[in-house]
């Protein structure tokens, strides 16, 4: 790749439809396909804007989840090539999209570099053999897709008939990019799921073709080491090979958060950076024997990247993840959150984030999936959710179902910020005659669940003009912590200038480190958990912490030792950096 950074999946919606928006310019995002009513109203949307002709696709019809997400995929593909192709067609004169596409590069790109040179030489600017070689440079920015392994529900017919494990959720969803017709990478997250790997081995996609290459590639989106090589090595004793792990901080991003026992980002690079060749070989002997064993010729070891995202936030803490830890590239999400040209973000919502505060952040429980979930408190469906409790009526109407996991009081499962459940959840909890202040904190519980298959896609639609009359406006939204500290709606061109240090966006902004932002989220999280469980307090407990909190102070030790390395803003010191990680241990101790 070109560039040193990618765009990571942002909720449902919000990313859907990026790569038309920026994959032109070389540059990777990453688009969900957890929801195909999306991808199917996208691609009308998009569709017939483009006029291409649109024939719906429905829901009734047979394994139409995959076929819509194959369509979905197939004409973000299309529609890519065909700006790429025009693009490529222009004048490297001033303003060209073409122009546009070197002028974004980081600097020390050796393309960015010859056109920077051909510009400067000015006779050069239509000479053909400097032309076509920066032309031949260039390549668009993958079409990556994400499955969360863990949301596959299963499916019925009917007549309430199981469909059938090839048509749960996630395998339907890993279907449709298999057989789409991009040459990018889906990227697993949300843990392991041994059914979902299983059908992977059934796709030869994930295989290489004659010539050895791999159309379709696997990432890893994993918080530690160990989990890592857990999954890999699983896939690698089908055939199925990882062409890249995507590290991301337990705590300090955005969307679903999956803490990790007090391991934080610096160390777990570290342990990557110390074993990456020994893992690598490792995997690729069981992935060698298994493709013998399938008969596939011998082939060289592919290659296997190594990236991390999670609130990076300044140009010197990108250049040093790359550098120190020898990465391939990094990821920023939530930023892009407030740059409209990359991302579906309504007006209203848009204008809520440029003006939230820190405390406006915060982790939650209202995910139905029972993972905690960063949420943003000025959204509109926050506000929606305490309307409806105000009410007497908590809960969403379930339309969509694909968080439908719960089988507590129905045969069928529903989904655990559904009116339905909260209903039945509530009445049980009436019976059971409890104290004022245990009913309270127990009925908070219930009712913090929020509706995410709607919320998460209606910024979209709105953004897009094609929500529908009686349709949910609530905006659900999930950024990361570290957007508490951009405070403006920014150009593509601004954001991509502030990553690769040509401007900076969060000048006299007092932001920690991203190792210290960590390290506070990780303390913070800490401090709850114990508090929550002081009721029921036990050896079990009191090991899990105690260990959480000797992993925290390692972490800490180990930024200590770290400071040398680093290079500073204006805004924090070594000194500054020291106090910090002195306050966070006198609060773990």
């Amino acid at each position: 790749m070109n560039h040193t950074f990618h765009i990571p999946v942002l909720g449902l919606g919000y990313s859907i439809d990026t790569p038309l928006k920026v994959a032109r310019y070389g540059i990777s995002s990453v688009v969900s396909i957890v929801d195909d009513e999306l991808t199917e109203r996208m691609r009308k949307y998009h569709q017939e804007n483009t006029t291409k002709g649109y024939t719906l696709i429905e829901k009734k019809e047979e394994d139409s989840r995959a076929r819509r997400i194959t369509a979905y995929l197939n004409l973000l593909d299309t529609l890519v090539k065909e700006q790429f192709a025009a693009l490529k067609m222009q004048s490297f004169e001033e303003g060209t999209e073409l122009s546009r596409y070197f002028e974004l590069l980081p600097d020390t790109s050796p393309m960015k570099q010859k056109y920077a040179q051909m510009k400067a030489s000015g006779t050069g600017m239509s000479g053909e053999a400097v032309r076509k070689e920066l032309l031949a440079s260039m390549i668009p920015g993958a079409i990556d897709v994400n499955i969360m392994s863990k949301v596959d529900k299963a499916n019925y017919k009917a007549n309430n008939e199981y469909a059938g494990d090839n048509f749960t959720d996630a395998l339907a969803a890993m279907r449709g990019f298999a057989n789409s017709t991009l040459e990018s990478s889906v990227i697993i997250s949300a843990g392991l799921n041994p059914r979902l790997y299983a059908y992977m081995e059934k796709c030869t996609a994930f295989f290489p073709d004659t010539e050895g290459k791999l159309q379709k590639k696997i990432i890893l989106k994993v918080s530690d080491f160990r989990s890592a090589m857990i999954q890999a090595k699983m896939l690698a004793k089908k055939g199925l090979w990882v062409s890249e792990f995507r590290v991301e901080s337990g705590l300090n991003c955005g969307g679903h958060a999956f803490a990790t026992e007090g391991f934080l980002l610096g160390p777990i690079l570290e342990e990557f950076k110390q074993k990456r060749a020994e893992l690598s070989e490792e995997l690729y002997q069981m992935y060698a024997a298994a493709l013998n064993s399938k008969e596939f010729p011998e082939m060289e070891k592919p290659v296997q990247r190594i990236t991390a995202q999670g609130g990076i936030g300044t140009a010197e803490e990108h250049a040093f993840l790359l550098n120190y830890y020898q990465l391939d590239a990094a990821g920023w999400g939530s930023p892009f959150l407030l740059v409209p040209e990359a991302t579906n973000v309504d007006e209203e919502t848009l204008n809520d984030l440029v003006t939230a505060r820190a405390d406006d952040y915060y982790l939650s429980n209202s995910s139905p999936l029972g993972v905690l979930f960063n949420n943003f408190k000025k959204s509109t469906a926050e506000q929606q959710r305490l309307q409806r409790i105000e009410k007497g009526r908590p809960g969403s109407p379930c339309t969509k179902k694909f968080l439908c996991t719960n089988t507590e009081f129905t045969e069928l499962p529903i989904c655990t910020a559904s009116r339905a459940y909260q209903n039945l959840k509530i009445k049980q909890l009436k019976d059971q005659q409890l104290p004022k202040a245990d009913y309270q904190k127990q009925f908070d519980s219930i009712t913090e669940k929020v509706c995410l298959c709607e919320g998460l896609c209606a910024s979209t639609y709105i953004k897009a003009g094609i929500l529908k009359p009686r349709e949910n406006r609530a905006v659900s939204i999930c950024p990361g912590p570290n957007l508490a500290f951009f405070h403006a709606k920014y150009s593509l061109k601004e954001m991509i200038n502030h990553i690769y240090g040509r401007e900076n966006l969060l000048s006299g902004v007092l932001r920690p480190n991203l190792f210290i932002n960590e390290l506070n989220l990780y303390v913070d999280y800490l401090k709850k958990d114990i508090a929550t469980h002081l009721e029921e307090f036990n050896t079990k407990k009191d090991k899990y912490f105690s260990k959480f909190k000797a992993q925290l102070l390692n972490g800490i030790d180990y930024y200590r030792a770290l400071i040398p390395e680093l290079t500073f803003q204006d805004s924090l010191s070594v000194e500054e950096m020291l106090k910090q990680l002195n306050l966070a241990e006198q609060r773990l101790s």
